[in-house]
């Protein structure tokens, strides 16, 4: 069943948010002032059709995923995402109907029209543009990606680092858990061949949570997880008080979240794209992050297509 949320609603430490990052951190750059009266108004202007007859923004959504998009007492989605999607249909004068889909579902559902949009967590990557297998092979259209928020992935460990684990190569002759079909789905993929390498083979736990992650190291079956930044932060900060989990090293990578749109829907995504800056320019973006503890990944402006 979908969950609406009406239209007129309602730290980040040791990681090095970086290459891709610089492409939203930079400022919106130039030109001379608009005449415009109400930006809004010209925003909402520019909603397709599609979207503004039906006075809905339908979002495909894995809510499953602390704290940016999860279930709250009341069963309805809370989190980093589903604030800023809120807030976004305030701006274009919709309400926002999420969809819960399994993430490996996302763009799937997003190409076959299930949805209009996917947010989700989803890294802007070149595989998910360009619809590419993990062989480089096209087997989807691909999608456009409209960034919002600069996250890197962290190692999560038990509190202590009783393994010692600092970085990927430590994770050699080791098992790690991971969500599939995510980024670290992929960072996961290029380490084993590198472990296999060393002789050391890396074994990956895949699951369809990061609860399940989560537990799986929780119950030493693993000895680390690969999360999103926000994430882990999140779970080291609120897991039996502080006292379960940590986040260790930092890894390089670093894509933007992005919100999903397919590639004919160019309407869409250039609106939602003017949407997200006038967000960030009304200063409700800034306290959306503020409210999930990840304003270390803010963003200045939104970017299409921004991701490595």
């Amino acid at each position: 069943m979908p969950h609406v949320l009406p239209a007129h609603r309602p730290a980040v430490a040791g990681v090095v948010l970086a290459a891709v990052g610089a492409l939203l951190l930079t400022g919106c750059g130039g030109g001379g002032q608009a005449a415009a009266s109400d930006p809004v108004k010209d925003i909402r202007a520019k909603l397709p059709k599609a979207q503004r007859s039906a006075g809905v923004l339908r979002i495909g959504m894995d809510v499953n995923l602390t704290p940016v998009e999860f279930h709250g007492p009341d069963g309805k989605p809370t989190g980093l995402d589903p604030d800023l999607a809120a807030a976004l249909g305030r701006i274009l004068d919709v309400r926002v109907e999420f969809q819960d889909t399994p993430f490996d579902k996302l763009i799937t559902g997003l190409q076959g029209k299930q949805f209009d949009v996917a947010m989700s967590a989803l890294s802007d990557i070149r595989q998910r543009r360009e619809g590419l297998d993990e062989n480089g092979k096209q087997v989807n259209p691909g999608v456009d990606f409209v960034d919002y928020f600069i996250a890197g992935t962290s190692i999560v460990v038990p509190k202590g680092n009783p393994k010692g684990i600092r970085a990927l190569d430590d994770l050699c002759g080791r098992t790690i858990a991971l969500q599939q079909g995510t980024n670290q789905d992929d960072i996961a993929t290029r380490q084993t061949a590198v472990c296999a390498r060393t002789g050391r083979p890396l074994t990956v736990h895949r699951f369809d949570s990061d609860a399940k992650v989560l537990a799986e190291v929780a119950s030493g079956a693993a000895a680390a997880g690969l999360n999103d930044y926000p994430v882990a932060a999140y779970a080291a900060k609120t897991t039996d008080g502080g006292n379960r989990f940590e986040v260790t090293g930092t890894l390089s990578t670093s894509n933007p979240y992005g919100i999903a749109v397919r590639k004919e829907d160019t309407g869409l995504r250039d609106t939602l794209s003017k949407a997200v800056d006038q967000l960030i320019r009304s200063g409700e973006y800034d306290k959306i992050l503020d409210k999930w503890n990840v304003s270390a990944g803010a963003a200045q402006n939104a970017v299409v297509n921004g991701g490595i």
